[in-house]
């Protein structure tokens, strides 16, 4: 047996291929939900340890932000290349969705309107989180540096 045709043998069939990228689409977003649940924990953590001038422990959030981030956002490029396999080029979740049957379909859309909320409020928690420091640094830097005078004294 040459070389190509052991690849082509050990190759999955179409079918299997699809359902293989059909489950793992469907696992990542079941793992993206716990992972922005646990987000927005530590999100809501930092806002703490910000309140509290917590310098370590942000430091500790931040990088425990970061993995979970990182491995979120590895998921989604793993999601988009599965639906690329399911659907070809320009696929959108819409079109993953008429790919079930109404039972399934009709779970996966509710996960997947459940996790976009998810991700809008971790967006306001991250907004909020920011504002708050950068307040804090402007104002260390005002106590720091004093105040830059607009104007000058007639």
């Amino acid at each position: 047996m040459t070389p190509a045709a052991s690849a082509q043998a050990a190759a999955p069939a179409p079918a299997a291929s699809r359902q293989q990228a059909m489950q793992l689409l469907l696992d990542g977003i079941a793992a993206d939900m716990a992972a922005y649940a646990q987000l927005q924990d530590l999100l809501e953590q930092q806002f703490d340890a910000a309140l509290r001038h917590q310098r370590e422990r942000l430091e500790q959030i931040a990088a425990a932000v970061s993995a979970l981030t990182d491995a979120m956002e590895a998921r989604r490029v793993q999601r988009v290349d599965c639906a690329l396999r399911l659907l070809g080029p320009a696929p959108s979740m819409a079109q993953v969705f008429t790919l079930l049957k109404p039972e399934p379909r009709a779970r996966l859309q509710q996960q997947w309107q459940e996790l976009e909320q998810r991700v809008l409020e971790c967006k306001r928690l991250g907004k909020r989180n920011s504002d708050l420091l950068v307040e804090q640094y402007t104002i260390m830097q005002r106590v720091l540096h004093g105040e830059d005078q607009i104007y000058e004294p007639a």
